[in-house]
Formats: structure tokens, C-alpha cells, sequence
């Protein structure tokens, strides 16, 4: 039997990089790693509807930059720049609950992400907006393949559903794919994003591979 690997980690230092960068201080690293780690978790959370791609932390001796990288930057933003005024205050607020040393510097910048349509994070939640709003799921796997597959730079992309699709009694899975995803190939541009839609009877897994050539 093989082992499923992510395919964001397998490719990491051949075509990807480290969603976190830094170097742990001398007995810093458990500190660093615990306010990364929950960090992370809180602004997936608390961005959740805003069209992010991906978190990057990075540290240096004095600053702490967080990038967010959104399709839809004036939403992270907000009107006058208030948005992000609050959402680098909740962040301070969320280290200190966190309850380790809080950096002299805390950067929060936010890069906006040209083609959408080409990250597996933006197009999974798509599908989890779709799926909540009670579309029926085969329908939604076909619009989203066709939008993807539209896009100039994808050459595949492949859909995972798994749960009480339609409101079934019974979970199962559903998958759709097209064009083609070469996962054993490491210099492959593969993208992969893991979401989740809420519904009243319960939980949609949803996974996205999208291929970039």
C-alpha cells in the first residue's frame, strides 16, 4: 500500500516554500512553533468567507509579518483601512491569550491574488459556498471544473465530495477530474486545499487538485 502525502509538503524545498519562515532562537522554538500553529488556526477561522489562498508568517529579531494572500483584498481591508486596523488588533489581542512574548513589530500585509480560479483554497471554498447554499453537488463539481479549466495557466484539476451528499442516509464519495494531475511528479505545480461545508445534516469533506503545469 502507498501512502497518501500532501502534495504542498512532498514538493517543499524542490518547488514550495515554507508557509512559516524563521529561525528559532535559542529554547524559542516550541514558543514560536505553539504561536504559529494557533495562530494560524484562529485567522483561517476568523477569514473564513474572505477568499484566502494562503497565511505566510515570517520573523525576524524584532518584526512579525503575516501575509494574507486573498482574492478580494477590499474585503480583508475594509472601508478606510478600519478592517485591517481591527484584524491586526485581534491578532495582538490572540498572542497575548496565547500567552507568549509578543514581538516589538507586528506587520499584518495583505497581497491580493490575480487568477482565483488557479488556487485549489479559493476554489474549494467556492464549492463549500455553493454546497451551503443548497445547490445539488454534481451540478457544482461541473461548473467549478469548467470555470477552472477555463483558466489559461491549469492543465488539470480533480474534485473530491465526501459526507451526506444530497442529504443521503448513507455518507459516500463522489469524485470528478479532468484534464490530468501528475501527484508523483515532484516538479509538477500541483495545488492542494482541504475545506469543509456546513450543512444541517451534517458535515461535506472537500478536496481540490488543481494541476499548473
Amino acid at each position: 500500500m502507498t501512502h497518501s502525502v500532501h502534495p504542498y509538503s512532498h514538493r517543499l524545498g524542490i518547488i514550495r516554500d515554507w508557509k512559516s519562515r524563521w529561525f528559532g532562537a535559542r529554547g524559542k522554538y516550541q514558543e514560536y512553533l505553539k504561536t504559529d500553529i494557533l495562530l494560524r488556526e484562529y485567522l483561517t477561522k476568523r477569514l473564513r468567507g474572505f477568499y484566502v489562498d494562503t497565511i505566510e508568517i515570517e520573523r525576524s529579531e524584532n518584526v512579525f509579518r503575516i501575509i494574507i494572500k486573498t482574492s478580494r483584498p477590499g474585503m480583508v481591508i475594509g472601508r478606510s483601512g478600519e478592517g485591517s486596523t481591527k484584524l491586526k488588533a485581534d491578532i495582538l489581542k490572540q498572542m497575548k491569550r496565547i500567552g507568549n512574548s509578543i514581538p516589538k513589530e507586528v506587520k499584518v500585509d495583505i497581497e491580493e491574488i490575480k487568477d482565483p480560479e488557479a488556487h485549489a483554497a479559493i476554489v474549494a471554498y467556492m464549492i463549500a459556498e455553493a454546497l451551503e447554499k443548497r445547490m445539488p453537488f454534481r451540478r457544482i463539481m461541473k461548473q467549478t471544473i469548467e470555470k477552472v479549466m477555463s483558466q489559461r495557466n491549469v492543465q488539470g484539476i480533480k474534485i473530491n465530495l465526501s459526507g451526506r451528499l444530497g442529504g443521503a442516509e448513507m455518507g459516500r464519495r463522489e469524485s470528478q477530474k479532468s484534464g490530468q494531475v501528475p501527484l508523483q511528479t515532484l516538479r509538477a505545480d500541483v495545488d492542494f486545499a482541504r475545506e469543509k461545508a456546513y450543512l444541517p445534516y451534517g458535515v461535506i469533506g472537500i478536496k481540490v487538485w488543481i494541476y499548473r503545469g
